[in-house]
C-alpha cells in the first residue's frame, strides 16, 4: 500500500509541478482485477479503488494497519461510479449500481466486490477513516440521497450535490463523503473556495470525457497552486489548502472527508478577490 506523508504549507511554496504530482496525486488507481489503496498521513484517511472485472475481490489486510482485518479500527464508505455491482459484507449482499453508496462500519471482518457484466465492470470508490464505535452497515441508493441543486448558467456552474455519509444521512464515526455532478455546459466546482482546518479532503474525479482534464487548485488561498486531474484520477487535499477545480468540459467528483467533525458546512471562505 503506497503511503503518503503530510506536507507543510510552507514546503509546498516552493513545490515545482511534479513534485506537487508526487505528493498529493493518485493517478492509475484503477487497474482491472485489482484493489489499488493508498495511506495518507491526513487524518490516516485511506484512498482506494477496487475493479472486479471477472472474479470478485476481497478487501485484504494491510501490515500498515497493524490490525487482523481491513475494518478492525476502521469505517469505510464505497461508491460505484460504473457498472452494476455487489458488495458482500459478512455474508450479506448489497447491490450497487452506478452512484449508489455503501457504507460499512467498524468490526466487519469480509468485504467482497464484484461486478455483475465483465463488460461493463463496476468501478468502487472507496474511503477509509478510523472509527472509535460501531455504526451499521447502511446502503442508500443515488434515488433515495438527499439532493442540492447549486449553482447558476452565468456561473459555469450548475451543479447536483449528493450528500451521503453526513450528520443528515448516513452515521458515521468521522468519515463525510458525497458527490457533486456538473451539468452541461458547467465547470467550476467549490467556488468560492474554501478550507477547514479541522478536517483533510479528497477529491476523486469521474466522468471525465476523453482528451479532457480537470484543473484541480490547491494551496493556502494566498498562494495558490494547480494540477490536472484525468478521468479516474485522485487528489489529496490537506486542511491548509483550498480544493477546487475547473475543466475543460462537464464532469464529476466524490467528495470525502475525516477529522473533527461531522459538519458539512463547516468551511471557512474565501472571497473569490483574495485569492492569490
Amino acid at each position: 500500500m503506497r503511503v503518503l506523508h503530510s506536507v507543510h504549507p510552507e514546503d509546498f511554496k516552493s513545490y515545482q509541478t511534479q513534485q506537487i504530482r508526487d505528493r498529493f496525486l493518485l493517478e492509475g488507481i484503477v487497474q482491472p482485477g485489482t484493489i489499488n489503496c493508498t495511506y495518507t498521513h491526513y487524518d490516516r484517511m485511506i484512498v482506494g479503488v477496487a475493479n472486479p472485472v471477472n472474479q470478485a475481490l476481497e478487501l485484504g489486510n494491510y501490515p500498515n494497519l497493524r490490525a487482523d482485518y481491513f475494518l478492525e479500527r476502521r469505517e469505510i464508505g464505497i461508491i460505484n461510479v460504473a457498472g452494476d455491482g455487489e458488495v458482500i459484507a459478512d455474508g450479506q449482499a448489497y447491490p450497487l449500481n452506478k452512484l449508489d453508496c455503501l457504507y460499512i462500519g467498524k468490526g466487519v471482518k469480509s468485504v467482497t466486490f464484484s461486478s455483475k457484466d465483465v463488460v461493463s465492470p463496476a468501478v468502487f470508490y472507496l474511503l477509509s477513516a478510523p472509527a472509535h464505535a460501531t455504526y451499521p452497515t447502511t446502503l442508500v441508493t443515488n434515488e433515495e440521497v438527499v439532493k442540492v441543486n447549486a449553482g447558476t448558467t452565468a456561473m459555469a456552474n450548475v451543479r447536483v450535490i449528493n450528500k451521503y455519509i453526513h450528520a443528515e444521512g448516513i452515521k458515521s464515526c468521522q468519515l463525510v463523503m458525497g458527490l457533486t455532478i456538473l451539468s452541461n455546459g458547467s465547470v467550476w466546482n467549490t467556488m468560492p473556495a474554501h478550507v477547514h482546518d479541522r478536517r483533510m479532503e479528497a477529491y476523486f474525479y469521474f466522468d471525465v470525457p476523453e482528451g479532457q482534464r480537470v484543473f484541480h487548485y490547491m494551496g493556502e488561498g494566498h498562494e495558490t497552486r494547480h494540477i490536472l486531474l484525468g478521468n479516474y484520477d485522485a487528489v489529496v487535499s490537506p486542511p491548509w489548502s483550498i480544493h477546487s477545480g475547473s475543466g475543460t468540459s462537464s464532469y464529476s467528483f466524490i467528495w470525502g472527508m475525516a477529522g473533527e467533525n461531522l459538519d458539512y458546512t463547516d468551511m471557512d471562505a474565501i472571497a473569490i478577490t483574495d485569492i492569490r
